[in-house]
C-alpha cells in the first residue's frame, strides 16, 4: 500500500522530544497518574478495586460492559452497547471505519484542511476524494452551498472533523442537520471524528450519532480527557455497520487490554472532574494566548471555540518549517508548522499546555518574531 506520510505525525516523531517548551500538542495538558488517581476522591481506590480483581489476559475484546456503559452516557440518544466498539484511539477508530466503508471508485467528500487520515486513507483505498473547504473568511467554517455542489448521487461518504484539528472551528447543530439532509438525499454515510469536544457551550454541542442513523462517530480519551497514554477510543454506529467493523477490528487489534480498559472506564466515570479541570485550563490559557496575540503585531488567530487546538497565522518572510526548526533549535519551542496541515503561513498552537510552558513558549516565540521587525 502506497500511502502518504501524515505530515503532523512525521513532524512530531522527529522533533517533539527535542523541545523544552512544547506548545504544539493538541491534548489538554496530559494528566499524570498521580492526578488521575485523585479524580475519584479516594486516591484511586475505585480504580484499583477493579484492577486488582482482573487477570491481565485479553479481557473484553470489544471493550468491557462498564466501558460501553460510560461511552453511551456521552450521547443524547440511547446507544445499544453492541453498537460501541473499543479501538486503539481515534486513529484506530478512523482507520477501521474507513477500511470498511471505502472501496475503489467510491466518491468521498472530505472536510479540508483537517487531520490528514480523513482524506488520505480514502484516497489510498482508491476513492475519488473531493475537498469541502474550511474558509478563513467564514471563521474557518465550510459552506453548505459548496457541499450541495460537491455531493453526487453516487457519493458514498462525507468525512468531517468536529471540532476541527488544527483550526478549532465547531460545526453547530443547524449545520450538522443540513449535512444530514444532504447525505440522506443520496444515501451517503457520514464519518464524524469528534475527539475534540468544545468546552465552551458544551451543552449545545451535538454529536452526529444523535442526528443520523448512517453516521459513524469516532472519539477517544486522548484529547478532551487528557489521557492519550491509554490509547483507548471507540466507534458508535448503527448495528449493521458495527457488525461489519468487527471483522476489520479483529484483523487490526484484537483488544486494547485489561489495564487500558479499566483506566479508560475510570476516566469516563470521573469525566465531570476531568472536564472541570480542563475547562479551567482551556479558558485560562485561551486568555493568556489572546493577550499575547493582541500584543504581537505579526500574529493573528480565529480564537478556538473552547477546543484544545488552534491555528495561528503569522506575517514573516520565511517558510513555516524553516522558521519552526530555527525556533526549536534556538529557543527550545515546539510548534507544528502550518504546511504540515497544508495550511502555509502559520502553525498549530497547543495553547492547552501547562501554564508555565505556555507563557515561556509564547515569550520565546515573540522574541524569535522580532528578528523580522
Amino acid at each position: 500500500m502506497d500511502i502518504k506520510t501524515i505530515g503532523v505525525e512525521d513532524w512530531l516523531n522527529v522533533w517533539e522530544k527535542s523541545a523544552t517548551y512544547d506548545i504544539a500538542q493538541s491534548t489538554i495538558a496530559s494528566m499524570t497518574m498521580g492526578e488521575i488517581l485523585q479524580l475519584d476522591g479516594q486516591a484511586g481506590a475505585t480504580f484499583y478495586d477493579r484492577l486488582n480483581q482482573e487477570k491481565m489476559n485479553y479481557g473484553w475484546i470489544e471493550g468491557s460492559p462498564e466501558f460501553k456503559a460510560e461511552v453511551a452516557k456521552l450521547y443524547r440518544t440511547e446507544i445499544d452497547p453492541d453498537c460501541i466498539l473499543q479501538t486503539n484511539g481515534t486513529t484506530g477508530a478512523n482507520l477501521m471505519a474507513l477500511m470498511q466503508l471505502v472501496e475503489p471508485g467510491d466518491h468521498v467528500i472530505a472536510e479540508y484542511p483537517t487531520y490528514q487520515p480523513l482524506y488520505e486513507i480514502p484516497r489510498t483505498l482508491g476513492a475519488e476524494v473531493e475537498y469541502w473547504h474550511l474558509r478563513e473568511e467564514n471563521g474557518w467554517n465550510p459552506s453548505i452551498d459548496e457541499l450541495k455542489e460537491l455531493v453526487r448521487p453516487d457519493t458514498k461518504l462525507i468525512c468531517i472533523n468536529n471540532a476541527s484539528n488544527p483550526l478549532g472551528a465547531v460545526l453547530d447543530r443547524e449545520t450538522l442537520e443540513q449535512i444530514v439532509e444532504i447525505a440522506q438525499s443520496v444515501g451517503a454515510y457520514v464519518l464524524s471524528d469528534e475527539v475534540y469536544l468544545p468546552l465552551e457551550n458544551t451543552e449545545n454541542f451535538w454529536s452526529m450519532a444523535d442526528l443520523y442513523d448512517r453516521a459513524v462517530v469516532t472519539n477517544s480519551i486522548s484529547k478532551t480527557y487528557s489521557v492519550p497514554g491509554a490509547r483507548i477510543g471507540w466507534t458508535v454506529s448503527n448495528r449493521e455497520l458495527a457488525d461489519k467493523f468487527r471483522v476489520y477490528r479483529d484483523y487490526t487489534m484484537i483488544c486494547c487490554g485489561e489495564f487500558n480498559d479499566a483506566l479508560a472506564t475510570y476516566i469516563l466515570q470521573n469525566r465531570e472532574a476531568v472536564l472541570e479541570r480542563n475547562r479551567e485550563i482551556v479558558f485560562r490559557n485561551m486568555a493568556i494566548a489572546q493577550e499575547w496575540i493582541d500584543s504581537e503585531p505579526r500574529v493573528t488567530w480565529q480564537a478556538p471555540k473552547g477546543v484544545s487546538v488552534a491555528y495561528i497565522q503569522w506575517d514573516i518572510p520565511m517558510d513555516d518549517e524553516e522558521f519552526c526548526i530555527k525556533l526549536l533549535k534556538e529557543e527550545g519551542v515546539l510548534l507544528v508548522p502550518g504546511n504540515r496541515f497544508e495550511l502555509p503561513g502559520g502553525a498549530r498552537l497547543g495553547y492547552c499546555a501547562p501554564e508555565p510552558v505556555l507563557r515561556e513558549g509564547l515569550a520565546r516565540l515573540g522574541r524569535a518574531l522580532r528578528q523580522f521587525d
